[in-house]
């Protein structure tokens, strides 16, 4: 039997009470001060396909347990999908050895005690089931309107469901199922002189419009046809929610996040945008647009995140950016006890908050600017001002006078999303997006389509 005709049937992953009883197993073998137990459970399934075939196809199910063994301040981590004796013990040893082997860590924090966390219905069936035949239905969707007008598809349909679990000796035990997917849909001219791009993500399959997907795709892709070049400097943009999600989610979720952008530690410590010049940060200080709020909440049923983090801490509404103003940085939980704060963890997942202006009324109200459907290949370029460079892709197109004219070539970008988010002319409507350049499921992200003035271009990128 198939891993998705085995979802069709009993829920991907562990049960509460099968994590439960598998985390005992592995604590029992602990001999280390102090252990943690870390499982994921879960089925997950991709198809891709190019040049208007499919390519691959594929679905498994694994459940992989990780164990943190601790002595004193060392501490290491080992990983396995055995799941029989022989292979948990193995595991637990391995970690003990490493652990023993690591140096110190002054900043390795104790384990927690038992936690209390919010209900987060984030599995859904719609996604679970997606199995590879409705995924290659999904494809042709695609593949055929492209094939009848003289183009190209090639997209990545991406899923994953199943079970997450923490645990350790002293009490603490967390438990969430979920299910997220992603679709993203290229389409390429025949003669390679044009590409559009259209994507989605969400937790539950069914509020993924994959026809709308990739008549959007397949639009674009007609209409960048002849794409001519327009000189780079300060422009006028209008930037599709997949483009205002590539630059977002470089200063709030990832491991970007951590090191350079909304790291309170970063910011104290003098090393990001988010530092004052004569020290510490810029919590409360107005640092963009008044209509600029960004929120984390796993409850969020847009969102739908894990509610907590890998060591079992819990994650909450938290409010970053409120009218513009810096409400919150996220502290982990040694810089927290260093700075007497409470621990906020790192988010996964983010909010900002739309507006109402369409993307054709943002367009009719733009004398001269750029339409830009989405950014890759996005470098940091320097940290104290959340500098990033990177290219527009897959649809970038000439505003004159109100009205999308032609399309032209592609543009090398060096910006600051920080500052960007100063320069705000117009706000649409907040929706989920997938923001991974390569397609994947990433975090999740709901943004609106933003109106921006002088976003700096500095050269022209012939590449289609």
């Amino acid at each position: 039997m198939s891993a998705t005709s085995a979802a069709a049937q009993r829920r991907a992953g562990l049960s509460r009470e099968e994590a439960k009883a598998l985390a005992e197993r592995v604590l029992a073998l602990s001999t280390a001060d102090e252990a943690r137990v870390n499982i994921r459970g879960s089925i997950s399934g991709s198809t891709r396909f190019a040049l208007n075939q499919i390519t691959t196809s594929g679905d498994s199910a694994d459940t992989t347990v990780t164990v943190t063994s601790a002595f004193g301040t060392r501490e290491a981590s080992a990983s396995t999908n055995r799941l029989d004796d022989e292979g948990l013990r193995e595991v637990v040893a391995r970690s003990e050895r490493l652990a023993r082997l690591t140096p110190e860590n002054p900043e390795r924090m104790p384990e927690l005690a038992p936690q209390e966390y919010v209900s987060v219905p984030a599995y859904f069936e719609s996604t679970a089931s997606l199995d590879a035949e409705r995924r290659a239905r999904v494809a042709e969707q695609a593949m055929a309107p492209a094939s009848e007008r003289g183009l190209q598809a090639a997209g990545f349909l991406d899923l994953s469901a199943g079970s997450t679990a923490v645990a350790n000796r002293n009490g603490l035990f967390a438990f969430h199922e979920d299910s997220d997917v992603a679709y993203t849909l290229t389409v390429r001219t025949a003669a390679g002189d044009g590409s559009g791009w259209a994507g989605g993500a969400h937790n539950d399959f069914s509020k993924i419009d994959t026809a709308a997907v990739a008549e959007r795709a397949l639009e674009k892709a007609i209409r960048s046809r002849g794409a001519q070049p327009v000189p780079p400097g300060a422009w006028t943009v209008i930037l599709e929610p997949a483009a205002v999600a590539n630059l977002l989610s470089l200063m709030f979720l990832g491991f970007s996040a951590r090191i350079l952008g909304i790291s309170a530690r970063a910011a104290d410590e003098g090393r990001s945008f988010f530092s004052r010049p004569d020290g510490g940060n810029r919590i409360r200080e107005k640092l963009f647009d008044e209509r600029v709020t960004l929120v984390s909440d796993p409850t969020d049923p847009e969102l739908l995140d894990r509610p907590f983090d890998d060591d079992g801490l819990p994650l909450r509404h938290v409010v970053w950016v409120e009218g513009g103003v810096l409400r919150n940085l996220a502290y982990g939980r040694f810089w927290a006890q260093k700075q007497g704060k409470e621990p906020t963890g790192f988010p996964s997942s983010l909010r900002m908050m739309g507006g109402d202006a369409s993307l054709d009324e943002m367009i009719a109200s733009t004398e001269r600017g750029i339409f830009v459907t989405r950014f890759w290949y996005i470098r940091a370029v320097d940290p104290r001002t959340l500098l990033y460079t990177g290219l527009t892709r897959d649809g970038t197109f000439l505003i004159e006078n109100g009205r999308v004219t032609r399309a032209v070539q592609n543009l090398r970008f060096n910006e600051s999303p920080a500052l960007m988010l100063s320069r705000l002319e117009a706000l649409g409507p907040a929706v989920r997006v997938s923001a991974e350049e390569a397609g994947g499921r990433g975090e999740a992200i709901i943004v609106p389509p933003l109106k921006i003035r002088n976003f700096t271009f500095t050269s022209v990128s012939e590449a289609v």
